[in-house]
């Protein structure tokens, strides 16, 4: 089975890209931000390193992530966005590789959605790496239109790696820049030329 890497900047598609190629490899999805987000809301191990770590007002006086304030104390101070990922990517890695490991002999492939594969050196892991990558301009404008401040925005894109350099490491690169009908059809040219079928050159480390 492959193990096939989808990542990408914020607002870059990755996400939607991921959901159009499952569909048509009949394949299973990891998505480490939704993983990241039941920690969150339902590990009561998490909650506790996390307001301890990053925030006491992380949570709301419902037990919910108020993540306005995460998002601002993480992105002004670079140390605690180090360690906010140090209480979630250990526990977000390890539910996709234990996935990976159970459909070993599996048929189809696992995409896992994952947007700092490069920024925590993650290549090996996979079989295949795609990077979806679109504009700056792009980028800013699709976050903003989430709700998030424009200033909050520039500092998310100032911590993820270059949009350059993710396109560099990949082994494939869908450019995201237009409509939707675009990426459906970049995803068809992916399938029907049968590049993800192919044998990689190296096998994942699981």
């Amino acid at each position: 089975m492959s193990v096939i890497g989808i990542t990408g900047g914020i607002a870059s598609g990755k996400s939607t890209f991921c959901r159009m190629l499952a569909s048509r490899m009949t394949a299973d999805v990891f998505d480490a931000d939704a993983e990241a987000r039941t920690l969150l809301e339902r590990d009561p191990d998490v909650r506790e390193a996390v307001i301890r770590k990053i925030s006491p007002t992380a949570f709301d006086k419902n037990g919910e992530p108020d993540r306005t304030e995460i998002r601002r104390v993480i992105f002004t101070d670079p140390t605690a966005k180090a360690r906010l990922e140090h209480i979630l990517h250990p526990r977000v890695r390890a539910r996709w590789m234990t996935l990976a490991a159970e459909r070993v002999d599996a048929a189809s492939p696992l995409l896992v959605d994952i947007p700092l594969l490069f920024e925590n050196h993650l290549e090996g892991h996979f079989s295949w790496v795609i990077s979806v990558a679109c504009s700056r301009s792009t980028q800013i404008d699709r976050v903003v239109a989430r709700g998030v401040d424009e200033r909050v925005a520039e500092l998310i894109l100032a911590a993820q790696t270059p949009t350059l350099e993710k396109i560099s490491r990949a082994h494939f690169v869908v450019w995201n820049d237009g409509s939707l009908d675009v990426l459906e059809s970049q995803a068809d040219e992916m399938v029907n030329r049968g590049q993800l079928a192919l044998r990689p050159t190296s096998q994942p480390r699981l």
